[in-house]
């Protein structure tokens, strides 16, 4: 089964914007209560369907990330009113849509493996969904938006309940700016009693939801948040020093991270490299250099690749200058960042002669 499904979306994925137009159309047309689900404008909804399905292809037979994942997805679905009969709709759309673009190719054990496939994905989330109790999402208050540059924003939420999120996971929000476009974004921060979340945004080029935030968001504004996701956590029984990795407002859940550790017993040495193409990108690093002034198990690294003379940073790419010390084989490590940073770190790491199984990310991280 893995194998054919995995040549056979090889197959259909140069075609994979006509696709998601396809299986949106179809959707649509058999199921047409489901429209009202989804944002007027559909352009950012279809490039996530796609990478969800490369995500979900990649590790089709890795059933122990895979399960923990959809699981997550079913209750993080919950938010969009989406019920169980929706599936079926969504099945026979994805599957149809794959079989139109495949044409004389497809064939009875493509048709199989796909409809197992799916069936496994489907039945994940539902039986999530409905076993889940707590509220499907939280409403927040918007306190306070500064703006740290033309591009960059940091905004904090009150939310009307604590929401039980761990330090370093991720949240999807729910703007006015932008209703049923949804961005993850990681908070910045430990749980806090008082329930406030703080989010660093950065407008992205075709952003529509981080543009809006960072140049439309109010005091006093409500967003909807939906469940917590990801898997990004410290594994405090290791017994290992740890090793964080991060760039541009993948210092958020990094700093979470840390805000979490220091209010621990006991913590791992901890190195943390932070970095940029300027000194003017480690927008945050003035608050991580306190944080470790008042803890002896923590160094920061500045790291940029234009060099700026009395800045005290390392010269380079964070890739370059991490595998630079060494191979951190003996080390946790936990990189958070844009993709292509994650992809650029991770792959040298792996090359360096760090192990896959020590190395953690989590997959959405694009807007």
């Amino acid at each position: 089964m893995v194998d054919v499904i995995r040549s056979s979306f090889a197959e259909v994925e140069p075609q994979a914007e006509e696709l998601g137009r396809h299986f949106y159309g179809t959707l649509f047309r058999i199921a047409p209560q489901t429209r009202d689900l989804f944002p007027i404008n559909m352009e950012v909804q279809r490039s996530r369907l796609l990478r969800a399905l490369v995500h979900v292809v990649q590790m089709v037979d890795q059933p122990d990330d895979l399960m923990p994942f959809l699981e997550q997805l079913g209750r993080d679905h919950r938010k969009f009113g989406v019920l169980a009969q929706h599936y079926d709709a969504v099945g026979a759309a994805l599957i149809g849509s794959i079989r139109q673009f495949s044409g004389p190719a497809w064939t009875a054990e493509m048709e199989n493996a796909w409809t197992d496939a799916y069936g496994i994905v489907a039945n994940a989330m539902i039986d999530a969904a409905q076993a889940e109790r707590g509220p499907a999402s939280w409403l927040g208050r918007v306190v306070d938006h500064q703006r740290v540059g033309w591009d960059l924003a940091m905004i904090t939420v009150q939310t009307s309940e604590p929401i039980p999120y761990r330090a370093g996971q991720y949240l999807s929000v729910e703007t006015p700016q932008r209703p049923r476009l949804w961005r993850y974004l990681s908070p910045a921060n430990a749980p806090r009693p008082d329930g406030t979340l703080d989010f660093h945004v950065r407008a992205v080029d075709g952003g529509w939801v981080s543009r809006a935030i960072v140049a439309h968001s109010r005091i006093g504004d409500t967003w909807r948040i939906g469940p917590p996701m990801g898997r990004m956590h410290v594994d405090v029984e290791s017994g290992r020093d740890l090793l964080m990795v991060t760039g541009g407002t993948g210092v958020a859940p990094i700093k979470a991270l840390l805000e979490d550790l220091a209010a621990r017993p006991t913590q791992p040495h901890t190195q943390v490299f932070v970095g940029g193409r300027t000194w003017d990108d480690l927008y945050d690093f003035p608050s991580l250099r306190r944080l470790s002034y008042s803890n002896t198990w923590l160094d920061i690294v500045p790291v940029v690749e234009k060099e700026e003379a009395g800045t005290g940073a390392e010269r380079g790419t964070l890739a370059d200058v991490v595998t630079r010390y060494g191979a951190w084989a003996d080390h946790d490590v936990m990189v958070c960042g844009s993709p292509a940073m994650i992809r650029a770190t991770v792959s040298r790491m792996l090359v360096a002669g760090t192990p896959l199984d020590r190395i953690r990310y989590d997959p959405f991280t694009m807007d």
